[in-house]
């Protein structure tokens, strides 16, 4: 399936890019971050990092959400406000 992947802040600076389309048979947020570490660098020191937070479809997720066709999956860095 293909998945709409957004990246944020020091996340898109680290992978050099602000996005890309995937093609994956991981049915998880976990597993496709493992996808994607396993292609090496820049992902796996960037994606590996436990901090960077996933979002889907617009909404905050845990790791073990399930993903399906065309989402969005957004990585980004934990952020303060004020």
């Amino acid at each position: 399936m293909k998945i709409n992947l957004k990246y944020f802040a020091s996340v898109r600076e680290a992978l050099g890019k602000d996005g890309e389309i995937v093609s994956t048979l991981a049915t998880t947020v976990a597993a496709l971050r493992a996808e994607l570490i396993a292609k090496g660098e820049p992902y796996a020191s960037t994606l590996a990092n436990t901090r960077v937070r996933a979002a889907v479809n617009h909404a905050m997720v845990a790791d073990e959400v399930a993903i399906d066709e065309g989402d969005e999956l957004a990585f980004f860095p934990p952020v303060t406000g004020g």
